[in-house]
């Protein structure tokens, strides 16, 4: 099911996000929203953190990755210092 409802930009830029559809989607106060604009359309994405799983395969994907390319903890230690130092 899908809510449609109208809402105005304020002369400060904001907009209100209609009460049916703060509630059908679970939005609080300090939810945090990617916007994208094109050709007279406005997109409000939530952003939301990964799951654990997701982060863990995000992770064992970069591991994998370093280790078929040969770097090892002491070469991520040294590039970061590297990029740290004046």
């Amino acid at each position: 099911m899908h809510d449609f409802a109208t809402t105005r930009l304020s002369s400060r830029g904001q907009i209100v996000i209609p009460e049916a559809i703060r509630l059908r989607l679970g939005l609080e106060p300090g939810t945090e929203f990617l916007v994208l604009g094109e050709d007279g359309t406005v997109v409000l994405k939530v952003i939301e953190a990964p799951s654990m799983q997701e982060f863990d395969e995000v992770v064992a994907k970069a591991r994998e990755g370093a280790r078929r390319a040969g770097l090892r903890g002491s070469d991520i230690a040294e590039a970061i210092r590297a990029v740290r130092s004046p």
